[in-house]
């Protein structure tokens, strides 16, 4: 006996169930968003209490700070980065990271000449506790709070941002508007936790063609981010070294020097001695080694 195929009723049926299923689910959804408001209400009453109960805590001690402020990014709240509204008058850090922001700038700036732009968080922080003479403030600023500040400095534009070197005080801030690619970034990365690269470690350590190499500290010199140390003669001349390249480096920094044509008659002097990429200066290396890196005369260092 051939079974019955079911018609208008048993459409009709099973879209009145789809439609009871709908209704029930958006009442699920419903609930569960009042509740979750609800929690959320909770949580911000909570942490308004808890952030008038220890304000002084927070505005003082920077890793208090950074745990406050991870505990409220999980509920999209920036407290410290507010300049009005309720944070601003709870905690009186409105301002805070953008003043920080102005005063990293200010700390760039003066120390680019020395620097070419980079240095490590580390050593931005020495600088900025000393120029905010902080102990008379009685509160610190901690490497999240550098970052977080160099982060909001993004809407100036490309000139300032971070590039990870392990742990968060070896940091390297770049002030300059330079383009950095993959390559160049693991040469500064590598510079450093060494203070200095040289074209054979390139090679041996990250498996580069040796033009490859070459291109990448070319130009790094050209941005004026790296120096070249003329102390390196004696180990220079046991490595075997490309010539061409040793002649446009030191045609390069003639020119970078003195701001005029470096010409064949000034190369076959032999002026400047400079040596291809044996010295990589960053940060705080540069503050104890700055006065032997040939790029950098006496009265620059003053």
């Amino acid at each position: 006996m051939r079974r019955r195929v079911g018609g208008v009723a048993a459409i009709q049926k099973h879209q009145l169930a789809q439609a009871r299923f709908k209704d029930k689910g958006s009442e699920i959804a419903d609930d569960q968003l009042q509740h979750m408001t609800k929690q959320m209400e909770t949580f911000r009453s909570n942490l308004q209490e808890f952030a008038g109960k220890y304000k002084s805590k927070i505005k003082k001690n920077p890793q208090f700070r950074q745990q406050f402020q991870e505990m409220c990014s999980a509920t999209g709240v920036d407290p410290l980065a507010s300049s009005k509204g309720f944070w601003a008058d709870m905690l009186g850090v409105g301002d805070f990271y953008y003043e920080l922001g102005v005063q990293i700038v200010e700390v760039c700036l003066a120390t680019r000449h020395r620097n070419g732009g980079i240095m490590n968080l580390e050593e931005l922080r020495r600088l900025l506790l000393k120029s905010r003479n902080l102990a008379s403030k009685q509160e610190d600023i901690g490497y999240d709070d550098l970052l977080r500040a160099i982060d909001k400095l993004k809407i100036l534009g490309e000139g300032f941002r971070t590039i990870a070197c392990g742990s968060a005080r070896d940091h390297i801030v770049q002030s300059v508007p330079a383009e950095l690619n993959v390559d160049h970034t693991k040469v500064i990365q590598k510079g450093s936790s060494t203070g200095y690269v040289t074209l054979t470690i390139l090679v041996e350590e990250f498996g580069w063609e040796k033009v490859r190499a070459e291109k990448a500290i070319v130009d790094l010199i050209r941005e004026g981010l790296v120096w070249v140390d003329e102390q390196f003669q004696d180990y220079m001349q046991q490595s075997h070294r490309s010539t061409h390249f040793s002649k446009q480096v030191e045609k390069l920094f003639y020119e970078s020097r003195f701001r005029e044509p470096c010409t064949a008659e000034i190369m076959s002097k032999s002026v400047l001695n400079f040596l291809p990429c044996s010295f990589f200066n960053v940060g705080n290396t540069l503050k104890s080694h700055g006065e032997i890196c040939g790029f950098l005369r006496d009265k620059d260092v003053a």
